[in-house]
């Protein structure tokens, strides 16, 4: 394509931030209008990648530069391959579900809400398509500012603490990761990653190198033990801010660990894989046993939520193209069926103002449309097969096995501990008699519910029947990077290349 598209669909939610700016605060209707079609113009303009996406090839797509600070050899430069890509349609297709959920939850500062939202979308698309390391890191940072008062103004009772605590916890690790920006551009002399990814660092340079992007990816996936904001950001988020929050922001460490740490430091990825099998393997296990002892759902949620992540990492650092291509596969997946998840949470708590699970009980009977959405999304977070979670999970166990059978074995008992949690949360909320007088007249989802579950089911259904469709648009991003990884570590005298 010879316009810049990327460019379009990064900033044209700032253009629906200009009009609802210009709109009166006593007319929340209309803002919330000019924030639903501009975001779903934006997803639509991102089918356009999608359709005109060359799939045979892993080299950067849509490529586009331009001057910006010349004298320091820093550029805005954007473009995907196949592994940003699908980020970008996952980023672009929750923020108008988002806005839909919250069309009467959110009452106060309508305005505001809205505004927050699209800034959000443009530093969330740009981090996923920046080809600069300096442009990436300020919308890596800048994800923090409209999040942050999401969080901090719509939340809950304690939402300052939990907005200052994840505030706080991300900027330290991304103050490392700068520092070590710092040393590769004065190492290599350039900001332009498709030129680092192939720039052979010192080797006594890349473990530092490596621990400081770490210290960023590790929180912000978030990996154990660097995980404890994460509960309290979603239990006092909004609805829609958890959605974004586990959907996409999760995300963010997964990619960069596969965009900076393997390709850029694959001696120190090989070196410090058994770490990240070691913490990954304790999220899996030990968030998973946390996730069963909570009674607030958003909690359960949230840390079933890192547990996922552990399989991400997992399959990442196997270094296969099982591994790598479930780990993606994971991330995509759990973003769609964490995101409904929260929503289904959102569902009851508009209604009845409590996410304690002892509050509910035989849903079913007063609710059959919700239960069988939300058995759709519980079943698919467990991993049932015709569902996407169940193919990023077992592409990550294939790989894993071939790393290492002991990872594996140990990684599948989260699949186990996956569906006890989940199914002990079911069968609490929605199971048995409706007993409780409070729950005798509360109501089924309404049509706007329903719109915003509909591509959710449709999406997580697809990717669980026929999961091609997204692994080809990855597969030769993945083999290249793999290759390029064997490539480093074999002119470095290395003969077991996937760290095994």
């Amino acid at each position: 394509m010879d316009w810049p598209i990327l460019s379009l669909v990064t900033f044209l939610p700032l253009v629906g931030v200009v009009l609802i700016a210009f709109i009166p605060a006593d007319n929340p209707e209309n803002s919330r209008r000019v924030a639903l079609w501009v975001s779903g113009g934006t997803f639509i303009v991102s089918l356009l990648i999608w359709f005109n996406f060359d799939r045979t090839t892993a080299a950067m797509q849509f490529v586009e530069e331009a001057a910006w600070m010349p004298m320091a050899g820093i550029a805005y430069r954007v473009g995907i391959d196949g592994i940003s890509m699908l980020f970008v349609l996952l980023t672009t297709l929750l923020t108008p579900l988002c806005i839909l959920a919250s069309w009467e939850s959110i009452k106060v500062r309508v305005k505001e809400y809205m505004i927050a939202f699209l800034i959000l979308e443009t530093f969330m698309v740009g981090m996923f398509v920046a080809l600069d390391l300096f442009l990436f890191y300020i919308f890596f940072e800048a994800v923090l500012i409209p999040m942050f008062i999401i969080i901090g103004v719509w939340g809950g009772p304690r939402r300052i603490y939990a907005s200052f605590k994840m505030f706080l916890y991300t900027l330290l690790g991304s103050v490392l990761m700068l520092l070590a920006m710092l040393a590769m551009y004065f190492d290599a002399g350039t900001t332009d990653i498709t030129k680092l990814l192939v720039h052979d660092f010192p080797t006594a340079l890349e473990p530092w190198l490596w621990l400081a992007f770490f210290a960023s990816f590790a929180i912000k996936m978030p990996m154990w033990p660097v995980h404890t904001w994460l509960p309290d950001a979603h239990v006092e988020a909004p609805t829609a801010g958890s959605v974004i929050l586990a959907g996409v922001l999760l995300k963010f460490g997964g990619y960069g660990f596969l965009r900076f740490s393997l390709p850029m430091f694959p001696e120190a990825s090989v070196m410090f894989t058994p770490l990240i099998y070691t913490l990954s393997i304790i999220a899996v296990i030990y968030t998973s046993l946390v996730a069963l002892a909570q009674e607030d759902m958003k909690k359960l949620i949230a840390y079933s939520s890192v547990a996922h992540m552990g399989f991400v990492t997992i399959g990442a650092f196997t270094m296969t193209v099982q591994g790598v291509e479930g780990a993606i596969y994971q991330m995509l997946s759990h973003g769609v069926v964490s995101a409904a998840l929260f929503l289904i949470v959102g569902v009851v708590y508009d209604r009845e103002h409590s996410r304690e699970i002892t509050h509910y009980g035989g849903l079913v009977e007063r609710m059959p449309v919700y239960g069988i959405t939300f058995m759709l999304f519980m079943l698919a977070s467990v991993g049932l097969p015709g569902t996407g979670g169940f193919v990023g999970e077992f592409l990550v166990l294939l790989g894993a096995f071939q790393a290492n059978s002991w990872v594996a074995a140990l990684a599948a008992t989260g699949v186990i501990l996956g569906a006890v949690y989940m199914l002990y949360l079911y069968r609490r909320i929605i199971f048995g008699k409706l007993t409780k007088e409070h729950l005798s007249k509360i109501l089924d989802m309404d049509k706007r519910e329903i719109a915003v579950f509909a591509p959710l089911v449709v999406i997580t259904l697809w990717m669980g029947i026929y999961p091609s469709s997204f692994l080809d648009v990855m597969h030769v991003s993945v083999e290249n990077l793999l290759k390029h990884v064997e490539t480093a570590l074999a002119a470095a005298g290395h003969t077991n290349l996937a760290g095994r």
